[in-house]
């Protein structure tokens, strides 16, 4: 009986780590740019002069841990954006020759990104990370990776729990945002979210600030994923939730989740953990909203100070 209960384990286990991908997202735009291939084990995305593509999830998630592994468009990438995120509204990155960023954003928007901000061949991805609180963002933080990005698969999570949002790569924390609400600073907590990604074509911002566009000679541009896992509280009809494993157990939002849920909830960095997250801001970080006082001439955002 305990073989056998190990075994069912495992297996659920497995299950989870290797979501499929016709069974958790809906290509949304692209007109076939985007495929899910491999029985549901990949998906990619295509970028062309045409149009970029996109997906998003068939589930909407109140907190949780989710994790996607990503490999991005190789050689020259310059004006491409891949975004990976979890939005409160629909946006979505629709693209022709230019690409024009149409957001549905309202005043109490929330939202929680991953950009990868392409570069000429030889130069290093741009890791652009933000956080939207009831329709305020301009909390950019950017690193440089320290691996190359186009290689191989690597994991980029967002562990979002009542106390904090954790952007991880590869489980190495990068950035710690936290629930400050007692000091007067919006926290996203009440809106589900769904996930999103876009392969789309940015060249007017993306890369050296608009001054390096998009060699099409190079399109078309692809990203592909898999390995994706979302430890969450699924929201269903009528508002209520389904946490974690326990996937029986429906509970209101903020009343029953934390039970359960898995550890992800209540989840912070430790001590060593925290080491490890200054160690990367201190080697990787190239961007901090909270250290550029002359883009907020009346004081940087309260959270900086706390």
């Amino acid at each position: 009986m305990a073989a056998l209960l190990v075994v069912v384990l495992v297996a659920m286990s497995a299950m989870v780590a290797t979501a499929n991908f016709n069974q958790e997202f809906d290509i949304t735009w692209g007109d076939g740019r985007g495929k899910i291939l491999e029985d549901g084990q990949l998906l990619t995305l295509t970028l062309d002069r045409t149009s970029g593509s996109g997906f998003q999830s068939k589930h909407e998630y109140l907190y949780g841990k989710i994790d996607m592994q990503l490999k991005l468009v190789p050689g020259n990438s310059a004006g491409t954006v891949t975004a990976y995120y979890v939005s409160v509204t629909f946006r979505r990155r629709r693209c022709c020759r230019r690409c024009d960023h149409l957001s549905s954003q309202g005043p109490t928007h929330d939202e929680i990104d991953f950009e990868f901000l392409g570069n000429v061949t030889g130069e290093p991805y741009t890791l652009h990370t933000n956080v939207f609180t009831q329709g305020q963002g301009q909390r950019e933080m950017q690193f440089r990776l320290w691996y190359d990005p186009t290689k191989d698969f690597h994991t980029y999570s967002i562990l979002w729990n009542p106390k904090h949002i954790i952007f991880m790569v590869d489980d190495m924390p990068i950035r710690d945002f936290r629930n400050l609400e007692g000091k007067g600073i919006a926290f996203p907590k009440n809106q589900p979210m769904r996930l999103y990604s876009s392969l789309w074509n940015a060249d007017d911002w993306a890369t050296q600030g608009g001054r390096v566009k998009t060699d099409w000679t190079h399109a078309p541009f692809s990203a592909s994923y898999r390995g994706f896992r979302a430890d969450a509280c699924v929201v269903a009809a009528g508002g209520r939730t389904r946490c974690g494993a326990t996937v029986g157990t429906d509970a209101a939002p903020g009343t029953g989740a934390a039970a359960a849920a898995g550890g992800w909830y209540n989840q912070e960095l430790d001590l060593t953990r925290q080491q490890r997250m200054r160690w990367v801001q201190s080697k990787y970080m190239i961007y901090n909203y909270c250290t550029d006082p002359k883009r907020f001439p009346q004081g940087v955002p309260a959270e900086c100070s706390m």
